[in-house]
């Protein structure tokens, strides 16, 4: 093919991330014509540096934090921890060594076009990749996801520095790690490098980690890592990074220091809109995101799913955007996007689990809010459970309604005590029926009848 010719087909998905995939696999199984472009590996991040491979380490961490705990509930035992037999599985079991043929080969096989490249739009419904064109008849996918965010620290561009990437592919714990951001990524990893021996402080400018949460869930999970051994830098800013005689230094806004062998920046992500063409449909690529309506239409003949659109940086959002894109472009009649109920887990230890509005964000909302919080170390379960058992269960309720408009679960398993709470926002089901449920003995389900006796109370 020459590069004046064009090739015709249904629908170009630029990104093919769990969204994108999911997209596109949508309109193969409709029978549409769908050519997915991916510059890195089809599967995104997710697989290969994100959900997967760094929950493989946060279990393998837990293994180590677990076994430590043998000398107060089961007799004794000595723990060495070693990174490598995890760096190994990442490699063979989860990634293939970051190879994604297996990938490629499965959306071929659906019938899909593939083409390895990087995407640019050149006017609406027609796309260039290198030397190739595809006019796309009904439409683009817009699905690229984010990249790490990298904050304008004077000096940071001059000292090697990871993301969560680089930290994924570690084969060796280093001795003492800085990291930037006390959000989920940053906590995640931190936990787990501390326990694998790592030396860890954590910079955070707000005055709780995890600052979109609940602060009852970053007061516990301060307490958590501090017994880990994490050096906890809360309420202060990185104004300067330079190169020290053993790895990068980072100087505070307080005037303190925090020095490491290595340096981790995990101050959040950014939509990856640069160099797309998006201002083809009158978008701004230098926005924090592009707007969407219910259906993901961005514009006409364009619609955009996953982290692009600014709802979440979250897998499971956009392969459920996905769902909803996909039938609006095949005319299915179906309801729009709704987000009243977006659960997001955190996998420290405790978990963290949440769906729907903070109490903060409630309030902000001008929601009449009566709140219940129950820690699981008071409930059966988790005096059972012992050593290990630090969470809390907090309910966020519409004193008007009747019904929650938040929750979270902090626990051994609040991931998973998180669906029924997920549940009960989405069908919006009335406390009193909540009340009213059986919640098998002992279970750390319970903390949610404790949650809902605290809930009465506070109203």
């Amino acid at each position: 093919m020459t590069e004046h010719e064009t090739q015709h087909t249904d629908v170009v998905v630029i990104g093919l991330g769990p969204g994108g995939e999911t997209a596109a696999s949508r309109l193969l199984e409709a029978g549409l014509g769908v050519v997915g472009i991916e510059r890195e590996l089809v599967g995104g991040e997710c697989p290969y540096w994100g959900c997967v491979p760094s929950k493989m380490i946060v279990r393998a961490a837990g293994t180590v934090s677990e076994a430590r705990r043998v000398d107060q509930l089961a007799g004794s035992a000595t723990v060495r921890p070693d990174v490598a037999p995890v760096a190994r599985r990442i490699r063979a079991e989860a990634t293939d060594g970051w190879d994604d043929t297996i990938a490629v080969e499965r959306f071929e096989k659906l019938g899909g076009q593939f083409v390895r490249g990087s995407a640019r739009i050149e006017a609406p419904g027609r796309v260039r990749v290198g030397d190739q064109v595809f006019a796309a008849g009904r439409g683009v996918v817009l699905a690229t996801g984010s990249r790490p965010a990298t904050p304008p620290i004077p000096g940071l561009d001059t000292v090697a520095s990871w993301t969560n990437r680089e930290a994924i592919a570690a084969e060796v714990v280093p001795p003492s790690l800085v990291v930037l951001g006390g959000g989920a990524i940053g906590l995640e990893l931190a936990q787990a490098f501390a326990r694998f021996g790592s030396s860890v402080t954590v910079v955070e400018a707000a005055e709780h980690v995890l600052p979109a949460e609940e602060p009852e869930v970053g007061d516990l999970l301060a307490e958590v890592l501090r017994a880990d051994g994490v050096d906890l830098r809360l309420g202060r800013r990185a104004v300067r990074v330079t190169d020290g005689a053993d790895g990068p230094v980072v100087d505070l806004d307080d005037g303190s220091r925090a020095d490491g062998t290595r340096l981790l920046v995990a101050v959040g992500r950014r939509p990856a809109l640069d160099g797309l063409g998006l201002e083809h449909y009158d978008i701004d690529p230098r926005g924090r995101a592009v707007p969407v309506d219910e259906q993901l239409r961005a514009a006409d003949g364009l619609w955009a799913i996953g982290d692009v659109t600014g709802v979440g940086a979250f897998t499971h959002l956009a392969v459920y955007q996905a769902e909803v894109a996909a039938a609006d472009i095949l005319a299915r009649p179906g309801t729009g996007a709704d987000y009243a109920a977006l659960a997001r887990v955190t996998f420290t230890d405790p978990e963290v689990g949440s769906v729907g509005l903070s109490e903060a964000a409630a309030r902000a909302r001008g929601v009449d809010v009566a709140t219940g919080v129950a820690p699981v170390a008071a409930s059966s379960r988790g005096f059972i459970h012992g050593p290990g058992n630090a969470g809390l269960v907090k309910l966020v309720a519409d004193r008007a309604t009747g019904v929650l408009v938040g929750a979270t679960a902090a626990g051994p398993v609040g991931g998973e005590v998180l669906s029924m709470l997920t549940l009960a926002v989405h069908a919006g089901v009335p406390v009193e029926d909540l009340r009213r449920m059986h919640y098998a003995y002992p279970t750390f389900h319970r903390g949610v009848l404790d949650a809902l006796a605290g809930l009465a109370a506070g109203r």
